[in-house]
């Protein structure tokens, strides 16, 4: 366990540093953030000034070093299109994408793998055909067009929720949550419903495909042979069996919900950071882009390790094998 943990850790240390690489190209190839400070009608002497200040003057690897310890810091510098620390503007959007993709992700699950589990059990039947039916639009429609058509729907036909920003919020501390209010409650439901659709149909998907593969299978048929409840087999042996490859690609999706909530957040204008990174992507804001870029990797990164713990819990045989798969 502990062998296996070390290696996780070792790995994750080494996918952040060429993460961090690559965001460090960003400041050498994407445009000289001495000119996105200073203007074109800077003076000579005025670029060699803060180019010195900057440590933009020093070595490639030196520059590097110094963009490793800062980043471990939590250290971005400061924002070119709005003069503020990068560090305290994803501060104040993170809360609001954190709880969007929580609530997307708790709806995703809590609503995929129930149906999921029930079109495996009864495939044959209407009710399964029409969620398969179903689901077939939820992977092929684009989120934005999702987004559009709930807008329609709720906002404007029938006026029951509002179709833009995150409503009233609560501080706790530096933390801001709308979850805390009715009228927050009532913001994020449009968005996260939106996000979590694609999520839905995929999770629901996966874990019918997995539970038909396991009910399949010899260990499933001995059970039935034993004379074992259908209730026992299903939930007791088969959904166990079928959660195991279910939770590698449900970790990646809830990082994904994170990472690409870009588009939902545009559409509904949610304060979060993928609206924040579209802005910086507009205004080539090279040091928010790059702490975007180490966050969502961080995330990502901390997600597969949880998963990876969480196989120990699920498969006895990792326990037994002692970590080395």
């Amino acid at each position: 366990m502990l062998v296996f943990i070390f290696r996780r850790l070792t790995q994750a240390v080494i996918v952040m540093i060429v993460v961090a690489f690559i965001a460090f190209m960003l400041f050498q190839y994407v445009g000289d953030p001495v000119v996105f400070l200073l203007g074109q009608d800077a003076r000579p002497e005025q670029i060699r000034q803060l180019r010195t200040d900057l440590g933009l003057d020093r070595s490639f690897v030196v520059q590097f070093g110094h963009f490793l310890v800062n980043a471990v810091q939590g250290d971005f510098g400061l924002s070119l299109r709005q003069g503020a620390k990068v560090s305290r503007l994803i501060a104040e959007r993170f809360p609001a994408t954190l709880e969007l993709s929580a609530v997307a992700a708790v709806l995703a699950l809590l609503l995929g793998v129930p149906m999921g589990v029930y079109s495996a059990l009864k495939r044959g039947s209407f009710s399964s055909q029409l969620m398969m039916t179903v689901s077939l639009l939820g992977v092929s429609l684009p989120t934005f067009l999702i987004g559009i058509l709930l807008i329609l729907m709720f906002s404007v036909g029938l006026g029951w929720l509002p179709s833009f920003g995150r409503g009233d919020t609560v501080k706790i501390g530096w933390w801001s949550s709308g979850l805390l209010t009715l009228d927050g409650w009532q913001h994020v439901v449009l968005p996260a419903v939106t996000l979590a659709i694609f999520q839905l149909t995929l999770i629901m998907r996966l874990v019918r495909a997995e539970m038909l593969e396991v009910l399949r299978t010899d260990y499933i048929k001995f059970a039935r042979a034993r004379g074992l409840s259908s209730r026992s087999i299903h939930f007791g042996h088969a959904l166990k069996n079928t959660l195991v490859p279910v939770l590698t690609i449900t970790g990646l999706q809830l990082g994904g919900l994170i990472a690409f909530a870009i588009i939902t957040e545009t559409v509904f204008q949610w304060p979060g950071m993928g609206l924040l990174f579209i802005q910086a992507v507009t205004f080539a804001d090279i040091p928010v882009m790059s702490a975007y870029l180490c966050l969502i990797a961080l995330i990502f990164v901390l997600i597969n390790l949880f998963v990876d713990l969480l196989y120990f819990a699920v498969d006895p045989r990792l326990r037994l094998g002692g970590g080395r798969h």
